[in-house]
């Protein structure tokens, strides 16, 4: 089971990557009003009275036009269908790596990273799947598994093995996942909190990169509402899992609720940081803009917690390198 997940892992990245082509190429070459939405062409033009009539003038007529067939679009559908794709070979390989491991697949960083991505990936198909219309976000949610998914395979991969004696309590399940829940969400909250400050800077007429990808997003308002929501929904999760769940299996475990361990403090400060992205978006004088900033500063504070102190600090937290 574990080469099977292993397998499955390959597969599943390459999977991701071929629906971030096509989400691409629909972003990149389909008509810009059929991104998100279906366009619609006039269903008549008037020619004025007495004007000759070309072959290329609409004359008016009961009759509607058909709207303009956009390539795009079925590209677009395509990736969908890819996406889902990506996403079942995702669960298989975090369900075989369960399998192998005779436990829940959360025991390392490794496998934190691949069960966040796969809850990050069913947020985003779920999302997709009530609102069509942000399917123009599908580049950039593609490319943040893609990336996620290659960095722990390169990075943070890890054997299967037996799980940690400081993991084997029903903590674990209660903790983690709310954890896992929250980053899931988080990770794609984080995806239109920055296509709304690159949208907002394109409408404010600037013109470099990355500005230029405003051209083809949705509305910044839009955006800016989907970033909150995800985010404001995520947001208790998280906290019950890092500050009640966590400090209470800490006292269980080692005695004590709070320790100043590294993964203890950076879990704080996302805390702290994500409180503020939500204070600041209730502040009516606080612009949109600079409490979108902070939510970005918030995910990667998230993945400072995730990478950064796995592989650069010590503590009681320090499961990196664990089997299973």
């Amino acid at each position: 089971m574990a080469d099977v997940s292993d397998q499955l892992m390959a597969f599943t990245v390459l999977a991701y990557l071929a629906a971030m082509v096509l989400y691409a190429a629909e972003y990149a070459f389909g008509d810009k009003s059929h991104i998100g939405r279906a366009a619609q062409r006039p269903a008549r033009q008037l020619v004025g009275a007495g004007a000759p009539v070309s072959d290329d003038d609409h004359v008016a007529t009961d009759e509607p036009v058909a709207p303009k067939r956009d390539r795009g679009v079925l590209v677009g559908l395509i990736a969908v269908g890819v996406n889902w794709l990506a996403f079942a070979l995702h669960l298989g390989t975090v369900i075989t790596r369960g399998l192998a491991a005779d436990r829940m697949p959360w025991g390392n960083m490794y496998e934190f990273t691949l069960t966040v991505t796969l809850v990050g990936s069913a947020v985003w198909l779920g999302l997709l799947t009530r609102k069509p219309a942000v399917r123009h976000l599908g580049l950039f949610a593609s490319l943040a598994l893609v990336v996620l998914l290659g960095a722990d395979a390169l990075v943070a991969y890890a054997p299967v093995g037996p799980l940690v004696p400081a993991l084997n309590s029903y903590w674990f399940i209660v903790h983690v996942s709310t954890i896992i829940i929250s980053s899931g969400i988080f990770l794609i909250g984080a995806v239109p909190a920055a296509m709304f400050l690159i949208r907002s800077g394109y409408d404010q007429g600037k013109r470099t990169f990355p500005y230029t990808l405003g051209a083809r997003v949705g509305d910044a308002t839009t955006l800016e509402r989907l970033t909150f929501r995800l985010h404001a929904f995520a947001f208790p999760l998280f906290m019950f899992g890092a500050l009640i769940a966590g400090p209470l299996w800490a006292e269980a475990s080692w005695g004590r609720y709070w320790g100043w361990d590294p993964k203890e403090v950076w879990a704080f400060i996302s805390w702290v940081v994500y409180a503020a992205y939500l204070h600041a978006r209730a502040t009516p004088s606080v612009k949109r803009t600079t409490a979108t900033w902070i939510a970005l500063l918030g995910f990667a504070t998230m993945l400072m917690n995730l990478f950064g102190v796995n592989l650069f600090f010590s503590g009681l937290h320090s499961y990196a390198n664990a089997g299973g």
